[in-house]
């Protein structure tokens, strides 16, 4: 019995899970929050909390070939002071699993993006009209106000990735707010992203989201991630700093928006 047979897809189906697939190498090494798209993809395929197991694996993937191209561009001091208020916030999202219908969970999450969202393109362009743009830059976390700001959205990015998948954007809404630069930004969010995924795996199998049944798709699916990650590594060399920002707020919006209509 072929994979499409087992879980019930069409062709237009399984074309839709490529492309969503596709979707994930493409934001893991351009436009990070993107996947956003790909994530609402898989819930309208697939049954909503299946999606959330079946795609785990497939953002791993992605991760990978994000390491493996701006893993020299990390910034590891954000990252250790990020893990264990993410640590928190996956527990606390396993937690919420447990009883949380899907409803909830999108709506809980899509209106936490957009909060961010428009808080993060607050505070920009209040440093622009100081003159500061680059004010809150990597090291500036050091402060209590600054470590305060890590210690909340590490707990947001741990909750929101552990119930949907949906840390990217928030994690994007960190580090511009932090003033990365595109390639900082992209090195320290792959890392972070592989540790994290990899630490969901045994949650996300304790609670029934990963077995054989959804290995046998992702299997399939693996193959559409490795070109996608391919044309983002050419993409972004072309996006100046501007654009890129403004490509993964939309794309926060977006995935919001998403959210709380589905």
């Amino acid at each position: 019995m072929d994979t499409m047979t087992l879980w019930h897809l069409t062709g237009w189906e399984f074309a839709a899970l490529a492309f969503a697939a596709f979707l994930v190498g493409f934001s893991k090494t351009a436009v990070s929050g993107a996947n956003t798209v790909s994530l609402a993809i898989f819930a309208a395929v697939l049954p909503a909390r299946a999606s959330t197991g079946i795609l785990l694996p497939v953002l791993i993937a992605g991760d990978i070939l994000a390491v493996l191209t701006y893993r020299r561009h990390a910034h590891w001091p954000t990252l250790w002071r990020l893990f264990p208020a993410v640590g928190a916030g996956v527990i606390v999202g396993t937690l919420f699993l447990v009883w949380a219908d899907d409803a909830i969970v999108r709506t809980s999450i899509g209106a936490i993006l957009l909060l961010m969202a428009g808080v993060t393109v607050w505070r920009r362009r209040q440093a622009e009209a100081d003159g500061e743009p680059g004010a809150d830059g990597p090291d500036g976390s050091t402060s209590r106000a600054g470590r305060v700001k890590a210690h909340s959205y590490g707990v947001l990015g741990g909750f929101t990735t552990m119930v949907a998948n949906a840390g990217g954007p928030v994690m994007s809404m960190y580090l511009l707010s932090a003033g990365f630069r595109k390639l900082g930004f992209l090195g320290t969010s792959a890392f972070f992203f592989l540790i994290v995924n990899v630490s969901k795996l045994p949650f996300s199998a304790g609670l029934g989201l990963i077995d054989g049944r959804s290995l046998l798709i992702d299997a399939a699916l693996l193959v559409f991630v490795v070109p996608g990650a391919f044309i983002g590594k050419w993409a972004v060399s072309r996006i100046n700093q501007r654009l890129f920002e403004r490509l993964v707020i939309a794309a926060t919006v977006v995935g919001g928006l998403q959210l709380l209509v589905a």
